[in-house]
């Protein structure tokens, strides 16, 4: 069993759920831009936002921030451990740091004040920020050269009297595979701590989300990962929203509706396009983890969608609607926009 881990209220490992985080992609000194983006992730569900602190002196506006958002955050830390006092100081209950650009050697000061003041530290190695010592000594494997980093900073904690109750370690590659197994062999030397888990620099659009979610399922399948992030050249909200359309796929949490719809064939009875624009503004009200079936015809309708909680399929008619398989009437397309808020209403 993984030791729970507490960022404030926010629980990590320990059987919490799977927790779905971000970063911030406004710079520190843009006050109310950070504060407006931390809203909007807290919208869609964020649990935990990273923030960039380049320098101590930014100390005070991560502060104002830290004042004004219920959004817990996680000051991101690199090169200096003053930097991450700082941090701790203005209100930060984590840290990330680097052990690929972090010298242990000056750690002991941020170490006691983590202790201290009760912040979680995340040691957060990533492939693109391995010393050549480490790459050197891993014989340029970067999977065992991540495991080397993550290790002589967690081992330098532990060693310090840091609890390992306030500890999260990850791994990031902007390569699947390398991640994949660098996190699989962190786990096996580390099972007592939470992970946190994501391809690091995974790109935009369709194919950041679709390299994210291979690499972040093919982790949570064997049991590794306590928090996620779907690092994309995008807005932070849409980070959230994919990791959370990952978790959903997986049966490990639920945020939303699940709206299932068929590809579509020479079978297809009206154009599904049309009725999932009809049925989409629908959605918003519905209960997390109400499933919605929007099917081109009778095959793929009442019979394969009949799990649904809700169904619309394609019928020589128009469409029928079906509630857990039971079909509740056919209705010309015309006839759908004034009939479906009602039906919908009934579940």
């Amino acid at each position: 069993m993984k030791r729970s881990v507490r960022i404030g209220t926010l629980g990590v490992g320990g059987g919490a759920p799977v927790r779905v985080e971000s970063m911030l992609k406004e710079d520190i000194r843009e006050r109310e831009k950070c504060l407006a983006q931390c809203e909007r992730l807290l919208e869609e569900g964020c649990e935990l936002a990273r923030a960039a602190l380049p320098s101590a002196d930014l100390a005070e506006p991560l502060a104002w921030l830290n004042e004004r958002t219920s959004l817990p955050l996680m000051a991101d830390i690199h090169f200096d451990p003053s930097i991450a006092v700082a941090a701790m100081k203005a209100g930060c209950s984590s840290v990330r740091i680097n052990p690929g650009n972090m010298p242990k050697h000056k750690l002991s000061e941020m170490i006691a004040a983590a202790g201290d003041l009760g912040v979680v530290i995340r040691i957060g190695a990533n492939a693109g920020s391995l010393s050549a010592r480490h790459r050197a000594e891993a014989k340029g494997d970067t999977a065992k050269a991540l495991l080397i980093a993550v290790r002589e900073q967690a081992d330098l904690l532990l060693d310090s009297g840091f609890s390992d109750a306030a500890m999260i370690l990850s791994a990031k590659s902007s390569s699947v595979g390398d991640t994949v197994r660098a996190n699989a062999l962190i786990a096996g030397e580390y099972p007592g701590l939470p992970l946190h888990i994501g391809i690091t620099e995974a790109g935009p659009g369709d194919g950041g989300i679709i390299k994210s979610a291979v690499g972040i399922a093919a982790l949570l399948q064997q049991g590794i990962g306590d928090t996620i992030r779907v690092s994309l050249t995008d807005e932070p909200e849409r980070e959230v929203r994919a990791g959370y359309e990952i978790l959903k796929a997986l049966g490990l949490r639920k945020r939303g509706v699940d709206l299932i719809s068929c590809p579509t064939c020479g079978r297809r009875r009206t154009d599904v396009k049309n009725l999932l624009k009809l049925v989409e503004p629908m959605l918003s009200g519905l209960p997390d983890g109400t499933t919605v079936a929007v099917m081109g015809c009778e095959v793929n309708g009442p019979q394969e969608a009949k799990s649904a909680h809700f169904g619309i399929a394609g019928a020589p008619v128009g469409a029928v609607l079906f509630k857990e398989g039971k079909v509740a009437g056919e209705y010309a397309f015309d006839d759908l926009p004034a009939v479906l808020p009602k039906f919908f209403s009934f579940i």
